[in-house]
């Protein structure tokens, strides 16, 4: 860590109780930042398992409501009550920086953004391109986006759609995730099925048709045809009628879901629609899994397939089972033991020690010795930032 240590606060607006990419992101982001010597600050939804180093750093806005948004469920909450738990929490905390995620969803994110008087961080996760919030606050949320000191994107695609609606150029830094929780687990040496019994795992919610098991699940016909013995793991929460020949884990802690990938011969991600990276082809990956994934925009920048050097793993065309069944089966005739090791060195690009000091240059840039600011609150009010003189008199 360079510097004096900083009190972050960092702003879910994702109900923890149903854990996905965002949330995960958040939590990871703080254990980074607590092991640096920060103080983090979570404000959430819900109650999440935390570990012991976030003990006494999660504070609750209460529980979530489900509802339909950007063609998907989000649980998330907003209100008089929640913009109240925010405002409580932003001042018992007594923040350096405030970094909100998906600062335009109606949730704690956008509230907790309203109510700062410090300088505000965005990480835009969305890559949507006909992002319902993105289209309303490029039509009527320009004080709020004006109210960022710095927007980061996970992703190209993701900082394309913020440049679209919004007009800012964020700066693009992905999602990160611990490396050695996956590249430490090595593939068991008894456990490589290869030849005629390979094993196909896929991971995600099984009753959103956006994760694609529906593309895997008439891909794989064609796949058993060649390898009769072959093993498909679905593993993800929901509830869906499989074949008999699936084998199903309902819920897999993260442990047991490295062990699965490090035991795969080829992890599949079909997904559809709305994905903005896909952290999960990094755990895959980092587990010397090879990886076959649908060719959507985030997925293909990812696996760095618009590079010149043709990137790592394969791609397929979105929704197309016909394809994804050849290339799996040219994966499970390939066995490519360099493209595997590739594979790891591409995903360790991505974990918390490369990844967390590039958000810490940012909490940096937009403390800097800046002047105290103007800024506006809805309704017209104005109130002077503590940004400068705070940090000066520090």
């Amino acid at each position: 860590m360079t510097g004096r240590p900083l009190r972050v606060g960092l702003v879910c607006p994702y109900s923890f109780d149903h854990p996905g990419g965002v949330q995960n992101h958040v939590l990871g982001l703080a254990q980074h930042l607590r092991a640096q010597g920060h103080e983090p600050f979570v404000l959430g939804l819900g109650r999440p398992q935390l570990p012991p180093s976030l003990a006494g750093r999660f504070t609750s806005a209460g529980s979530a409501v489900p509802v339909r948004y950007n063609g998907s469920v989000a649980r998330v909450r907003f209100g008089p009550g929640s913009a109240a738990r925010a405002r409580r929490w932003l001042a018992a905390t007594d923040l350096d920086v405030l970094h909100v995620h998906e600062p335009l969803t109606p949730s704690i994110s956008i509230l907790a953004l309203w109510a700062a008087d410090v300088p505000v961080v965005a990480t835009f996760h969305t890559a949507t391109p006909r992002s319902r919030s993105m289209q309303l606050a490029g039509s009527t949320l320009r004080g709020t986006v004006d109210k960022l000191d710095a927007g980061i994107a996970v992703s190209e695609p993701a900082a394309r759609v913020v440049r679209r609606y919004l007009g800012r150029d964020p700066q693009v830094i992905p999602n990160g995730f611990r490396w050695a929780e996956f590249g430490g687990a090595g593939r068991p040496a008894d456990d490589w099925r290869g030849g005629a019994h390979p094993r196909l795992v896929f991971l995600g919610r099984v009753e959103e048709p956006r994760k694609g098991l529906g593309v895997l699940l008439a891909a794989l016909p064609a796949v058993r045809a060649v390898h009769p013995d072959l093993e498909v793991v679905v593993a993800g929460r929901g509830q869906r009628a499989l074949p008999a020949w699936v084998r199903r884990e309902t819920s897999v802690t993260d442990p047991e879901k490295a062990a699965l990938l490090a035991g795969a011969d080829v992890f599949v991600a079909p997904h559809t629609a709305r994905e903005s990276f896909g952290i999960v082809l990094l755990e895959a990956m980092a587990s010397g899994a090879p990886v076959v994934a649908s060719d959507l925009p985030a997925f293909t920048s990812l696996l760095a397939h618009d590079r010149d050097d043709g990137g790592v793993g394969r791609l397929f065309p979105t929704g197309d089972a016909e394809a994804l069944a050849g290339a799996v089966l040219d994966v499970l005739a390939s066995r490519d033991a360099v493209g595997a090791e590739r594979g790891r060195r591409h995903a360790r690009r991505f974990d918390w020690s490369v990844v967390g000091p590039a958000v810490e240059d940012v909490y940096r840039r937009v403390l800097g010795p800046a002047a105290p600011r103007v800024v506006e609150r809805p309704g017209g009010a104005q109130h002077r930032s503590l940004a400068g003189a705070r940090r000066s008199a520090s």
